[in-house]
């Protein structure tokens, strides 16, 4: 049996006796939800409970002892103190014990995180700033610590210019940052070895070394060519180069088993992302572009004033191990990645002369960063960037 489908202006006599068959309804394809962002990692902040008394502590650190500064509340801040550390950490528990909040600030410096989870174990807040310059040309230890405990009683007020506290990395990732780092360091200490060689030939035999001296091919024709005295000194040289040499195998080797699972793009070899990984610690430390340029120390100086805005090199504040591994990538990625879409904004400075092809390369070090920040914390693939995977 026929069914007819009624128009708004048809009545039973006029409906057609053919009906011609509906297109089938479209349903709508529902996009699919982005994946969820990783959390981010907050800077250190100040958790203050306005019930309690305050008592902040500007403290200048050294290896022997430790000069303090104490404020309590809004009061003047008293003379400087000198601390040993165990000193220092039994007065800060007596303090908590005593319903104090007890805020801490410090510069960083070459003594690690060590005095800073100690302070926290005891019960204060502790924080680390970037060194500053915090009295001009005047700069004694006592000042030091009078001016960072007057910075951090004007921070906890409200105002952030005054501190700029930086993350504290955890133990596990001080550990894996150290393993690039020693690998930097021997390497160093190899070249510096290697050139010790190439002199002393130089000096005694007036000769030429090979590139690659003390190993097995070129040691074999040198050790039975140079003087027995020479030789036995090269030797010696040659013994803690391949003891180094090996340390640095078994170090790139930890390195690579880090980043085995990850699939990166072409161009950016295992041993560049371990070092980036290592470095950076966690990708989710950054919540924007710009932190992870200001990172990088990739941004160019700018002295500008009224219409007038003039842009100059690079700041250099940042990490420069980061720096100099992201420029060696630019370089490998415009061999292999052609269609790396940041490359190609810039293909018109790339070849407009070897100056400006080395700042765009600078440039794009920076990019690099931020590519690889939205790829690793999930922003991007690598297809949305034009890279390629190895």
């Amino acid at each position: 049996m026929k069914t007819s489908i009624l128009k708004p202006n048809m009545t039973s006599p006029t409906v057609p006796s053919t009906s011609t068959p509906r297109k089938p309804f479209a349903v709508p394809a529902v996009p699919a939800l982005p994946a969820p962002l990783p959390p981010r990692q907050p800077l250190p902040s100040a958790s203050i409970d306005r019930s309690k008394p305050m008592l902040k502590l500007g403290l200048d650190v050294h290896l022997e002892f430790i000069v303090a500064v104490v404020q309590h509340g809004h009061l003047s801040p008293h003379a400087p103190r000198k601390f040993t550390r165990p000193e220092l950490l039994e007065e800060v528990k007596r303090w908590s014990a005593e319903g104090l909040q007890v805020f801490a600030v410090q510069e960083s410096c070459g003594f690690g995180f060590v005095l800073h989870r100690q302070l926290v174990d005891a019960g204060a807040q502790s924080f680390l700033i970037t060194p500053v310059v915090l009295n001009g040309k005047r700069k004694t230890d006592k000042l030091d610590a009078r001016a960072l405990c007057l910075r951090l009683s004007r921070w906890l007020e409200g105002n952030r210019e005054e501190l700029a506290p930086i993350r504290i990395a955890s133990e596990a990732e001080q550990r894996r940052r150290e393993t690039t780092r020693r690998r930097q360091f021997l390497k160093r200490q190899i070249r510096a070895l290697a050139n010790r060689g190439h002199g002393q030939v130089a000096e005694y035999c007036h000769q030429k070394l090979p590139t690659h001296w003390w190993g097995p091919r070129h040691w074999k024709k040198l050790s039975t060519t140079l003087d027995d005295w020479l030789a036995t000194v090269l030797e010696k040289l040659r013994e803690l180069i391949l003891a180094m040499e090996a340390q640095v195998r078994a170090l790139e080797a930890q390195m690579l088993a880090r980043v085995k699972e990850i699939k990166g793009p072409k161009g950016l070899g295992e041993l560049s992302l371990g070092i980036l990984e290592a470095e950076v610690c966690d990708w989710n430390r950054f919540s924007n572009r710009k932190q992870v340029g200001s990172y990088t120390g990739c941004c160019p100086g700018e002295h500008s004033s009224g219409g007038k805005r003039r842009l100059g090199s690079i700041d250099r504040m940042g990490n420069a191990r980061v720096r100099s591994i992201l420029v060696e990538t630019v370089w490998r990625l415009l061999h292999w990645q052609p269609f790396w879409k940041s490359a190609r904004k810039m293909k018109f400075k790339l070849l407009d002369g070897p100056a400006m092809r080395k700042k765009a390369v600078v440039a794009l070090a920076r990019q690099l960063a931020i590519d690889l920040w939205r790829w690793r914390t999930g922003r991007a693939t690598l297809g949305d960037l034009g890279w390629s995977c190895r």
